[in-house]
């Protein structure tokens, strides 16, 4: 199908929700709605938007008035895009819901502030599909597609920008005009390329997403049609837990050095262990246990993938453990995903992100160590963990989407959260030094080579960009695109010729 465009000026009789002014008793709970609270904006204004065409009113109206502007879906960024003092105005689009069947397009249409939880309930009780999008239901559309979408399913269907059909934008053309347009995958779209620069481009680059289309590549046809992978029919949870008391160094090393061998072992598309996403996470000594916890999704091979498993994480170790398995509907995990983990809570936390095409080396898994293990740091919130990566995403070819990275393993994440603002730089001290020596031999940062890929822009990082932090001379972009940076922004002198949407680490030109 050809792309359309058209600037689709709203009619007079618009009527368009109020600004949220700082005097407004609803400024304060509108100014909230974020996921990380280490960082705090204060806008000129908050407009909650519900259409398309009201969007695109108060968007002309913000740039119109020269005002920096950003857009909110699900409010969880992990870095200040949106909540930053130089943000003079936010655009909420979360009230812009609804998942539907486009005939016309022959694909899912869902609109950009739908939540992944809102999404996986409707494409699962209307049709039984899924696209294998994030782990937190809670995230906004809008903002995480745009930036690749991994979760759960990731190894057993590949990212959800894989099945990305066609994408609507609102852009800013070089008469500072708001304009709309939809690009798709089709080889003779003249805007194919604004396609895929949302297939891992990131957001807050290009435009504002006002609507996605998915279908499998190859695909065409009415609901009937497979157009999207079936649900699995029912899923299996795991968890493992170990006690820390029990583990030395020794121990320690056994456990991380067993879950990276399984990753080598199992990165590849046509391995027999896509259908098992595991996650190991290594919290601080204090907090007292260790514990890996995972989902099978290929129904009949359920105790065969997980018995492979188990062996392979429990070898050359004689450590006790309990192991909790739970059989239970897609849709019953996907809106609720381990709780202990994925809580609705908010709090300050800081994530430090990394793709690893090989397993770590025994000084890295030391460096792990003796960061949980030390008592000279009290961050009680700290913790790395390990998730398995690869399976059937690495099957497609790097150049294919914006989202590059296809040949890795694992992603790992040295994280700490923190409730008390005067904890913070602590906090901060103790994920980064950890961080810095974990790629020690490569500037502080994962410098896409043999060992690492770089990271990924839905999981963004600040310190990337800083010279503090980043000694390697390696820029923050190729961290996050390596070799498709160039194309990305020729993408963005095309859509975006007046720099409107911008952030720390946006495309540059």
């Amino acid at each position: 199908m050809q792309s359309q465009e058209s600037s689709n000026t709203p009619a007079g009789s618009l009527v368009v929700s109020d600004k949220i002014l700082p005097d407004d008793p609803r400024y304060k709970y509108s100014s909230n709605k974020k996921f990380n609270l280490r960082f705090s904006g204060k806008p000129d204004y908050i407009r909650l938007v519900q259409s398309i065409d009201e969007l695109m009113f108060a968007l002309q109206e913000a740039v119109t008035e020269n005002q920096r502007v950003v857009i909110r879906c699900g409010g969880h960024c992990l870095e200040n895009f949106v909540d930053d003092i130089a943000v003079k105005v936010v655009i909420d689009i979360s009230m812009m819901k609804g998942v539907r069947f486009d005939t016309e397009m022959g694909a899912f249409e869902i609109i950009a502030g739908t939540t992944v939880g809102e999404m996986y309930e409707k494409l699962y009780n209307e049709w039984g599909v899924v696209v294998p999008a994030g782990e937190h239901p809670a995230i906004g559309m809008g903002g995480h597609i745009a930036g690749g979408a991994f979760g759960f399913l990731c190894r057993q269907f590949g990212l959800a920008v894989d099945y990305l059909y066609a994408v609507e934008m609102l852009w800013v053309d070089d008469r500072r005009k708001v304009q709309k347009v939809i690009a798709t995958r089709e080889s003779e779209d003249l805007h194919r390329d604004l396609w895929w620069a949302h297939t891992g481009g990131g957001a807050g680059n290009f435009g504002v997403v006002t609507r996605y289309w998915f279908r499998s590549v190859g695909t065409f046809g009415d609901v009937s049609t497979p157009l999207l992978p079936l649900a699995p029919p029912v899923i299996e949870t795991f968890e493992v837990e170990w006690k820390w008391e029990d583990f030395n160094e020794h121990h320690f090393t056994g456990l991380v050095r067993n879950f990276g061998n399984w990753c080598e072992n199992n990165s590849g598309a046509d391995d027999a262990g896509t259908g098992l996403f595991a996650t190991l996470h290594l919290w601080r000594r204090q907090y007292g246990k260790l514990q890996i916890k995972g989902l099978i999704t290929t129904g009949k091979e359920h105790d065969t993938l997980l018995d492979s498993f188990m062996q392979a994480i429990s070898h050359g170790l004689d450590m006790p453990h309990q192991l909790v398995r739970t059989k239970m509907s897609w849709l019953d995990f996907a809106l609720k995903p381990f709780p202990d983990i994925f809580t609705d809570g908010k709090a300050a936390f800081k994530v430090k992100d990394a793709l690893m095409r090989k397993q770590f080396t025994d000084r890295q898994i030391k460096v792990i160590f003796n960061y949980l293990e030390s008592t000279e740091y009290d961050v009680p919130g700290g913790f790395i963990g390990h998730a398995t990566y690869g399976g059937t995403l690495n099957a497609i070819t790097p150049e294919a989407t914006a989202s590059v990275h296809r040949d890795s393993i694992m992603t790992t994440a040295c994280a700490v959260g923190w409730g008390d603002p005067k904890e913070e730089a602590k906090n901060l001290d103790w994920v980064r030094s950890c961080y810095k020596d974990l790629f020690a031999e490569t500037g502080g940062v994962p410098v896409p080579n043999v060992a690492t890929s770089g990271t990924l822009i839905n999981h963004p990082d600040a310190d990337l960009a800083d010279p503090a932090f980043n000694t390697s001379g390696v820029p923050w972009y190729t961290m996050y695109y390596q070799s498709n940076y160039a194309r990305l922004q020729q993408v963005k002198a095309k859509w975006d010729p007046c720099n409107i949407f911008h952030h720390l680490l946006s495309v540059q030109v």
